[in-house]
């Protein structure tokens, strides 16, 4: 055991934050801390690290042990490079290095005695040195910088006139190449894309030392932890296992829960009848037997019935109109900002009824592919068409579709002036917004509510077209899996940018991978996507510049976007054909059965002319049979 906390309680005012919270940290172990936003768990990290005081309760850290901590938010302010920030982590080593080639200088000239002092300690720092890994101190820099998305053309970036989420990853940049025994991470995929995020999984899957992490992310969960602590309601729980397993094990602990307090409460009720039966009789022995079920109830230990976070959060997605088939038509897209070209000569079509997510790397590019569909940045060249009756519902990470100076219920009073106070107020109890809440301003809301705000109006649109940019963000666990709940049932269509692989994996029907400025397409969910990914880039990734120095780039982009839709109407028309030969081979066995039912009637065998009829029949569904089932082999292969 390296890391132990002990009756851990934090209370702020009135507000009751942690009671109670005990686990332990074994030596490599991979853990993290789940629960709603506003549960606790960024405090729990802070009393570990000593940055906040526990009210009771204690931390018990193994002796020797070192702990790294990264907070969600990070101010740097230096005025070093982000090489030079992250190299100065590696100073120990760099001086160790200096010290070595310094005492080579001095053996040279030295003798006797001080010459063997000098050959101890260098081979003592030397020993020290390997241990380090110090021989590899600028591949390592190098590796983690790139591993988080750094190219080597920012490695000369001041630190201080980087975004705040650059800030972030420089700081666990930092975090990682001390190398503590352990790393206490604070939503550390927050700023990263898929392709960091991957890189960040496998790094902390081979971390020789024990990680804790605070995540909403349940697809990295999956990968990296063992145990889950979940923070409910001021309690703790400790659960063995990935999110997977802790999510099966809660839902199966909760329904012998709930199932314990239903069948108590119905024996409650039963014996309440009884009483009120044997009373009602009004005989001596009647009252006294009564009296004596009364006792026997008193004794009973009330079972408290089992709450669920979020119990009464609800999203209804619904359109009040059906779209035509064609939802979405793009041709020929074009889009830079001065030199920087995004995208170029894209075609794409989203029919109804697709659940479609764009993937990519930071700055590809999809949040301005969604700002120009729904008219909010002209496109430098091609079409947007929508089809038929397409009514689109708008969701921006960014909130801008908020008014800042508005109350919560301004907000949606003004955007639906047709809905009554009660049913706004109604409408906001579902997303969790009661009493005094629903004057709070915009402005002063979290990240989590404003997407709350933002989920509402868009129920009430009713649209048939969701354009959603990076819904997730900001939700916990459970608003984020009541919304999957809520798209899973929608009808109509949906787009959207996220970097949620787990939510993208519950939601997508079809992904777009948006790299190398042109799409690639995928008939499946986050797992296939992962499955076919190496394929896709082998099939459709440019040729060598000089190999394509002739032709130009809008062709490549035409002909790949060809291809794959050449090679899904391939699929398509194949599915479709297993379908038909299958309709076809049930529809000929059951009218075979229904001769044989035919032939073993008396009027059937006796009438010659029906028999050999009927026989004649029977023959040529063998026949097709036999044809339709090596046809059914081939398109099932």
């Amino acid at each position: 055991m390296i890391l132990s906390c002990n009756h851990i309680s934090k209370a702020f005012g009135t507000d009751q934050i942690l009671s109670d919270i005990s686990f332990h940290i074994e030596d490599q172990e991979k853990a993290a801390i789940v629960g709603i936003n506003g549960a606790g768990k960024s405090t729990l990290l802070k009393i570990i690290v000593g940055e906040l005081a526990a009210d009771a309760g204690e931390v018990t850290l193994s002796k020797g042990k070192t702990l790294g901590y990264l907070a969600q938010h990070q101010d740097l302010d230096s005025s070093r490079t982000i090489y030079e920030e992250l190299k100065e982590v590696k100073m120990p080593i760099i001086e160790m290095e200096q010290q070595i080639r310094s005492l080579e200088v001095q053996m040279q000239s030295a003798s006797g005695e001080e010459l063997e002092q000098m050959l101890s300690a260098y081979s003592r720092l030397n020993h020290t040195f390997e241990l380090e890994n110090g021989y590899a101190w600028q591949s390592e820099i190098t590796g983690v910088l790139k591993g988080l998305g750094f190219s080597e053309e920012e490695f000369g970036k001041t630190v201080s006139t980087l975004s705040g989420g650059q800030k972030t990853r420089v700081s666990l940049g930092k975090l990682l190449l001390s190398h503590p025994d352990i790393i206490l991470l604070d939503e550390p995929t927050n700023h990263l894309d898929m392709e960091s995020i991957a890189w960040l999984e496998t790094y902390l899957l081979n971390y020789n030392g024990a990680v804790i992490i605070v995540a909403h992310d349940r697809y990295f969960l999956n990968r990296v932890v063992t145990k889950i602590v979940e923070l409910e309601f001021g309690k703790g729980s400790v659960y063995l296992g990935n999110y997977t397993a802790y999510s099966e094990k809660k839902a199966m602990i909760r329904a012998a829960q709930m199932k314990a307090y239903l069948n108590q409460q119905q024996e409650i009720r039963h014996q309440e009848e009884v009483i009120a039966k044997l009373k009602s009789f009004n005989r001596e022995k009647s009252i006294k037997r009564a009296e004596s079920r009364e006792k026997m109830l008193s004794k009973i230990q009330v079972l408290d019935k089992p709450m669920e976070v979020n119990d009464e959060m609800h999203i209804s997605l619904e359109p009040n109109i059906t779209s035509g088939n064609d939802v979405l038509t793009i041709r020929d897209l074009s889009k830079a900002f001065g030199a920087q070209k995004l995208f170029g000569h894209i075609d794409m079509d989203v029919k109804r009824g697709e659940r479609v997510a764009i993937i990519g790397n930071n700055g590809t590019g999809k949040t301005t592919l969604l700002k120009l569909i729904n008219g909010m940045l002209p496109a430098d060249a091609g079409t947007i068409t929508l089809g038929s009756k397409v009514h689109i519902g708008y969701y921006d990470q960014e909130h801008h579709v908020l008014h800042m100076e508005k109350t919560v219920f301004e907000e949606v009073q003004d955007a639906y002036p047709n809905l009554t106070n009660t049913q706004v107020r109604n409408i906001l109890a579902a997303f969790l917004f009661t009493g005094d809440d629903v004057f709070k301003r915009i402005s002063d809301l979290s990240g989590g509510e404003r997407g709350r705000v933002s989920l509402a109006k868009l129920m009430l649109s009713e649209a048939n077209f969701l354009i959603l940019d990076e819904p997730t963000n900001h939700l916990d666990i459970t608003s984020k899996e009541i919304l999957e709940d809520a798209l899973k049932h929608y009808t109509g269509t949906v787009l959207y940018v996220s970097h949620d692989r787990y939510f993208i994996n519950q939601t997508a029907t079809r992904i777009l991978e948006l790299t190398g400025q042109t799409f690639l397409n995928y008939i499946g969910n986050y797992d296939y996507y992962l499955e076919k990914r190496e394929l896709m880039n082998q099939l459709y990734t440019p040729p060598a510049a000089s190999e394509t120095a002739d032709r130009p780039a809008a062709s490549e982009s035409q002909m790949d976007w060809k291809a794959q839709k050449e090679e899904q109407a391939r699929i398509r028309k194949r599915q479709n054909d297993l379908k038909k030969t299958e309709e076809e081979i049930h529809r000929l066995e059951a009218r075979d059965a229904e001769i044989d039912e035919l032939l073993g009637q008396e009027d059937i065998y006796t009438d010659v002319a029906k028999l050999m009829e009927l026989n004649k029949e029977k023959e040529a569904i063998q026949a097709s049979l036999e044809e339709l089932y090596e046809k059914w082999e081939e398109l099932a292969e």
